[in-house]
């Protein structure tokens, strides 16, 4: 018997005892929660990002569509990054200027060829106000989950305000759940017993947040 045979016997017993017309998940849980804590400007749901994505320890750029290469290029470079991970559906122009060597995300590359390379730049779906979250779903200019869990460092590119929500249940209404969802808040970081904070144990050790708008 396969893994997948035992996991699926024990749903259908489970579910042995359920009644026929026992309601669906859909209208059981209530959904009668608050969207969002309280009424906010655009502008001011967008500072409320920024102040959270900073608390996190992430480093936060604002510019304008014009100002996405330079500004790329500096971030780079600053890093010194050799090489630089581009999912295929982002803009060709933000990365144009770089002096690093633009890596294709491919699906034969193993985790190690992906730790080689230092720096990824990825866009996102959605952005998070109140948890200070960047959301990417593997759409084409955010490549596969792992282009953003091992490259050490990672600039995602949000766009204001599109791109931007009060709310989880805001980002989860237009998220869709059969997608590979990659919830980030702040660089990876973990503490050990003795509360010592250490980054960059399963995803990147910095985390670089464009706001274009």
């Amino acid at each position: 018997m396969s893994g997948r045979e035992r996991i699926l016997g024990r749903v259908r017993r489970a579910l042995a005892d359920v009644p026929p017309d026992d309601p669906p998940y859909e209208t059981a849980v209530a959904r009668d929660y608050l969207r969002t804590h309280g009424e906010r400007t655009t502008e001011r749901t967008v500072e409320l990002l920024a102040e959270n994505l900073t608390d996190y320890r992430a480093i936060v750029h604002r510019c304008a569509a014009p100002e996405v290469p330079g500004l790329v290029t500096r971030l780079l470079a600053e890093h010194g990054s050799r090489e630089v991970l581009v999912p295929p559906g982002l803009p060709a122009k933000w990365t144009a200027a770089t002096d690093a060597v633009r890596v294709a995300d491919r699906a034969e590359h193993t985790p190690h060829r992906l730790d080689r390379v230092d720096s990824v730049v990825t866009g996102c779906a959605v952005a998070i106000a109140e948890t200070g979250t960047l959301v990417l779903d593997g759409s084409p200019d955010q490549g596969r989950r792992r282009v953003s869990l091992v490259p050490d460092h990672h600039i995602c590119v949000v766009r204001v305000p599109d791109q931007v929500v009060s709310s989880v249940p805001q980002a989860l209404e237009r998220l869709d759940p059969t997608r590979p969802l990659t919830w980030i808040s702040g660089p990876s970081a973990t503490s050990d017993i003795e509360l010592d904070r250490v980054e960059g144990v399963h995803g990147p050790r910095l985390l670089e947040v464009i706001l274009l708008g």
